[in-house]
């Protein structure tokens, strides 16, 4: 478990966790393949304000970024496979 602070959960680690399990799974990737997940908060007025990004990174391959343009806290597995889906 990834900690923040004095040995309490980072917040959002659940969905992170969750996240990252679905990309896994419809990208057909391995234990090699480095999937980061994070919330940002875009400034942008043409942005939805949060926005969930997953950053895949495998070996010898250009890392791909899938945006989902949603909050943690409301991406779907369906969500997931079509960021997934349009960024390959």
């Amino acid at each position: 478990m990834t900690l923040f602070g004095f040995g309490r959960p980072r917040p959002g680690e659940a969905e992170r966790r969750r996240i990252e399990d679905w990309a896994r799974e419809a990208g057909g990737y391995g234990e090699t393949v480095v999937v980061k997940v994070n919330e940002i908060v875009c400034a942008d007025p043409a942005c939805p304000g949060f926005e969930t990004v997953l950053l895949i990174m495998a070996p010898k391959t250009r890392s791909a970024a899938a945006k989902i343009a949603k909050p943690l806290a409301e991406v779907t597995r369906e969500d997931v496979v079509a960021a997934i889906s349009a960024s390959s």
